[in-house]
C-alpha cells in the first residue's frame, strides 16, 4: 500500500518510456518513485530509434542509470542474468 502522507509530490517519469513503466514503489519514510524494466527499455530503444542492442544499453546506463534527479530518481529493475555474480548457488 502506498503512503499517501509522503506522496505530495508526484513520481517523476521518464520520457518516452511509458511501455517500460513497471509500477511504483516506496520505502518508509522515503518518496514514491517510478520503477522500470530495463530489459523492456532496452527494446522500447531498438524498436522506436532503431538502436542496437549495445547502443541501447549503452544509452541507458549512461543517461538513464547514470542520472540522480534527486529522490525521486526513478529505480531501473534489471534482469538476475545481468548479475551472474549474485546468483544463488
Amino acid at each position: 500500500m502506498i503512503d499517501d502522507e509522503t506522496t505530495d509530490e508526484h513520481p517523476l517519469l521518464m520520457d518516452g518510456f511509458e511501455q517500460a513503466l513497471l509500477g511504483f514503489g516506496q520505502r518508509i519514510n522515503e518518496p514514491l518513485v517510478a520503477i522500470y524494466s530495463w530489459s523492456k527499455m532496452v527494446d522500447v530503444l531498438m524498436t522506436r530509434d532503431g538502436m542496437s542492442d549495445d547502443e541501447a544499453i549503452e544509452y541507458i546506463s549512461y543517461n538513464c542509470q547514470g542520472a540522480w534527479v534527486g529522490e525521486r530518481t526513478p529505480i531501473i529493475v534489471e534482469p538476475p542474468e545481468n548479475f551472474p555474480e549474485y546468483a544463488p548457488e
